[in-house]
């Protein structure tokens, strides 16, 4: 990230950062900082536990720089590991974690269930409990920090109805929907199916896809498609890898047809450029990363995080840090890269005709 847009957002979600050095464990193996000594006030040290490297780009290529950045901004020593899709790796790195001493447990679920029991083992040991990017239903969180994810979802409805230039009456899509044990992608439904509710889109076809695995998303678009015989006029897909697996299946069908996403992925604004998908939507994970960094500095000295909405978890009102989405169609792919969020080297790889064409160099 630009030194410029970090700093930017950080100010927007007010950290309480301190000039000193402390690193966080880039491995993801054993743990972060030899010393945290220096820390905010008091120091203290924070576990982060990543979903997985599979579903999504940015968990790895985003979030884990990101956090280590803002960790060691703040002066707390964070242990960053990645349960890569397993529930059971997922608890047993949070054992180890609270075995070693930390204060904050961040997590991003992979289902509601065993992110609670986490939480729960967690809050007895007197670890303070955060929950990154993804609610955790019944759970013990102190605080949630992500996106908009109803927002997100209207930005892909709208999205849609906006790559049709609003000519939606009677127009036949598919829908392709995220994990449905995962509570975002059942907000991001909830966003998109309100914002195309009356545009006159005829769904032929729907299903959700399991733990957000790009291949088995291919394999039940497929089979979606070939129930409605291929007359089919658009995809409303929930992120940007379910929707690369959707185009392959397209193309090698001979179509192209208007698709949606989520993340702003390299690959993502790729496709745009090249007319394979039509939108995106653009999270700035900097503020979250920030935000979970800020949540943490602030319960590990006490104090209540700076939050901006509150959220009910089915166990109560907990403080939500919401951090806001932008849709990005072919004209706005400049914008995550001017952000630094992607560079334009990655983006233009090989379609650098493409990308003088829209304004990026």
């Amino acid at each position: 990230m630009t030194k410029r847009f970090r700093g930017m957002l950080a100010m927007l979600f007010a950290l309480a950062l301190v000039a000193a050095a402390c690193g966080s464990d880039s491995s993801g193996s054993d743990g972060g900082s030899e010393d945290a000594s220096g820390g905010g006030e008091g120091g203290g040290k924070a576990g982060f536990i990543l979903p997985d490297s599979a579903s999504s780009a940015r968990w790895e290529a985003f979030d884990r720089p990101l956090i280590e950045a803002a960790c060691s901004d703040a002066g707390i020593e964070c242990i960053i590991q990645n349960a890569e899709g397993d529930k059971d790796n997922m608890a047993t790195i949070a054992d180890q974690m609270i075995a070693d001493g930390i204060g904050v447990l961040s997590i991003v679920n992979l289902d509601s269930a065993s992110g609670a029991a986490i939480q729960e083992k967690a809050a007895a040991a007197g670890v303070k409990n955060i929950d990154y990017d993804r609610l955790t239903l019944g759970g013990s969180a102190d605080v949630y920090v992500s996106f908009d994810n109803v927002a997100v979802g209207t930005a892909q409805g709208e999205g849609l109805i906006a790559c049709f230039d609003g000519d939606t009456e009677g127009k036949k899509i598919i829908q392709l929907h995220g994990s449905p044990t995962d509570n975002n992608a059942t907000l991001f439904a909830q966003g998109y199916q309100a914002a195309i509710e009356g545009a006159g889109f005829e769904t032929v076809g729907e299903e959700a896809v399991p733990d957000w695995d790009n291949a088995q998303g291919g394999v039940i678009f497929e089979q979606l498609l070939t129930a409605a015989g291929g007359n089919v006029d658009g995809v409303l897909v929930a992120n940007d890898g379910l929707s690369l697996a959707a185009q392959a299946v397209l193309s090698n069908a001979g179509l192209s047809l208007p698709t949606t996403g989520q993340d702003a992925t390299v690959d993502g604004l790729r496709a745009i450029l090249q007319g394979t998908q039509c939108m995106t939507v653009y999270k700035p994970v900097v503020q979250e990363a920030n935000g979970a960094v800020a949540a943490a500095v602030a319960l590990l000295n006490g104090d209540a995080p700076d939050a901006n909405a509150t959220i009910n978890n089915e166990t109560g009102d907990i403080p939500y840090v919401q951090a806001k989405v932008q849709p990005l169609f072919i004209g706005d792919v400049h914008i995550p890269i001017d952000d630094g969020f992607v560079s334009a080297e990655d983006v233009c790889a090989g379609i650098e005709d493409l990308c003088s064409e829209n304004g990026i160099g």
